[in-house]
């Protein structure tokens, strides 16, 4: 399979279509936690988009959003369910890790569930190590955080 990647913002149709099937699989991960996690997941005003094509078609996308001076958070990260496992969801972390450093930031966290080990071994497979939880996820039991110095 031959992936393209687009570097975007949160008014691409493409994306807002794609968070929306990802908000559907997240409430069935989330169950009851759901209204907790989704008020963290607004996609308005989000700059910094990347989405990953196979030929015309958006199978992948991911977000990144400044969390202090030197940070950047990745955010709504999704690959439609027959591609996973081919190699996209790492093209496009290393492509929103490259537009973090291409600005300077110097290093990139992130949040997910213990409930999603798939998105974990991705995470650990890109080299993110698991950090102290924090902001809104300090003292939240299904959450875990990890963080990589770019």
């Amino acid at each position: 399979m031959t992936f393209s990647v687009k570097r975007t913002n949160s008014n691409a149709p493409d994306f807002v279509e794609l968070v929306s099937l990802l908000d559907a699989e997240l409430a069935k991960f989330n169950g009851n936690d759901d209204a907790f996690y989704s008020q963290f997941n607004k996609i308005d005003k989000i700059n910094h988009v990347v989405l990953v094509y196979e030929n015309d078609t958006p199978i992948a996308c991911g977000a990144i959003k400044k969390i202090s001076l030197d940070a950047m958070e990745v955010k709504r990260m999704f690959t439609l369910p027959n591609y996973r496992g081919k190699g996209a969801a790492s093209i496009l972390l290393k492509e929103l890790e490259e537009w973090a450093k291409e600005m300077n930031y110097e290093k990139c966290v992130l949040e997910t569930s213990k409930r999603q080990p798939d998105a974990l071994a991705l995470y650990e497979k890109n080299e993110y190590l698991v950090i102290p939880n924090y902001g809104q996820y300090v003292g939240v039991d299904n959450s875990i955080c990890l963080g990589k110095d770019l």
